[in-house]
């Protein structure tokens, strides 16, 4: 017997979330039936939106409920097929969840290039979901203009550090927002941003006004709370504020209600403020992957992830992005 070790919700969070809301079981492997095919998981990403799940405000997620596999996404190896189109030992993007091993119909996994920026866990990152976020949300949503200032929040984060990236690629301005002095460091030492500012630091405010002399264009927020506060003032006339996540909303029982001044502001300054879901835009993924790659080889655009080794450190890797540990995407290896 093939064994299975699988994370599952052992208790949903009823406040902060903690290592203990996870069980570690082993069960034995699966076998895929007729046009599936039998993944064993290489890495999993883990990302703050997958907080909002088990709070139950994202409504692609489903209802949150304990006694299951956490729910993930994978890049995994095809360790058995019954489907031509998915040969043995593909390397592919499935969700799997947090186990090892994962059966999925063949058309509901996706063949990756091997070569692509040669680690493999970057079809979880800059090729993934996360790097998808960062593409769309930015051209799609906040329409860049060349000389245009552009504010990212949790700018060092999975999604933001890409945003913040691309933005500069485009000729903006971008300003980080980050938590801790070694984050804003890295954003304006090694990714380019112009700007920096640490949301910790008792001169936030004055901080913040100093980084943005010409107002902001285009805020693409991952945090809301505070921050998206503070960029509401700063917005010039006709500014766009891309709506991406709420990460300092998710990790609590009692989220805070929305900042003060909305709509007036919204109104006063004619701000869109918009939301978006990175799925409404798969028929057009083919088009970021390409521009996307294109970046990446010329150096242009830098990936950044940080890893935890093991599957059973995935629920600590959780509880620590949450609490900002991260820097560019979450990876958790599971096998060589």
């Amino acid at each position: 017997m093939t064994e299975n070790r699988q994370i599952i919700i052992d208790s949903l969070p009823t406040d902060r979330l903690e290592p203990g809301n996870y069980a570690l079981r082993t069960v034995e492997a699966p076998a895929p039936g007729d046009g599936e095919v039998l993944c064993r998981t290489l890495a999993i990403t883990i990302g703050a939106g997958q907080r909002a799940g088990l709070q139950g405000s994202a409504s692609y997620a489903g209802a949150p409920r304990a006694g299951i596999v956490m729910s993930g996404t994978a890049v995994a190896r095809v360790e058995a097929s019954n489907d031509d189109t998915v040969p043995v030992d593909s390397l592919v993007v499935c969700p799997a969840g947090w186990q090892e091993y994962s059966v999925h119909a063949a058309a509901k996994v996706r063949v990756v290039d091997e070569g692509a920026g040669g680690d493999p866990a970057h079809h979880l990152g800059v090729y993934g979901t996360n790097g998808l976020t960062a593409y769309f949300g930015l051209f799609d949503v906040g329409e860049p203009k060349d000389g245009q200032t552009v504010l990212v929040s949790a700018a060092a984060g999975s999604v933001g550090h890409l945003v913040g990236q691309m933005a500069r690629i485009v000729g903006c301005r971008v300003v980080g927002v980050a938590g801790g002095e070694a984050k804003c460091r890295l954003l304006t030492e090694e990714l380019g941003f112009d700007a920096a500012v640490d949301y910790k630091s008792p001169s936030f405010r004055n901080d913040f006004k100093e980084a943005t002399p010409d107002r902001i264009d285009i805020y693409f927020d991952n945090t809301g709370g505070e921050v998206l506060g503070s960029a509401l003032r700063r917005m010039k006339v006709g500014g766009r504020i891309v709506c991406c996540g709420v990460v300092s909303q998710y990790d609590t029982s009692k989220p805070a209600p929305g900042p003060f001044g909305v709509p007036g502001l919204l109104i006063n300054f004619r701000v869109r403020m918009e939301g978006f879901l990175v799925f409404d835009y798969a028929k057009r993924y083919p088009e970021a992957w390409t521009r996307m790659r294109e970046w990446v080889d010329a150096g242009k655009l830098v990936p950044k992830q940080d890893v935890f080794e093991g599957l059973e450190r995935a629920p600590e890797a959780f509880v620590d992005l949450l609490a900002g540990g991260n820097v560019g995407t979450r990876i958790v290896r599971v096998a060589s």
